[in-house]
């Protein structure tokens, strides 16, 4: 993404962080359903964020602790 660009700060809860970091490092896109490309690229922008911009430590997260924060977001589901 090109620094000049607008930019928009998302508060994420840390768990979802990791269970979003998970998925996607584990879900092949190109099998993900879309209507346009740049949905695809948005995920593929989301997991380079999470990868290299997060403050926590969210790509080095243990298979342990991946489970604990599906168990944290599976846990506040509300549907």
């Amino acid at each position: 993404m090109e620094s000049d660009l607008p930019t928009v700060n998302v508060r994420l809860w840390h768990a979802d962080a990791v269970v979003l970091f998970d998925w996607l490092m584990s879900t092949d896109l190109d099998a993900v359903p879309i209507t346009h490309p740049a949905q695809k690229q948005a995920l593929v922008d989301l997991l380079g964020r999470l990868e290299s911009d997060v403050d926590a430590d969210i790509a080095g997260s243990t298979s342990e602790e991946i489970a604990a924060a599906q168990a944290e977001v599976a846990r506040d589901m509300s549907w």
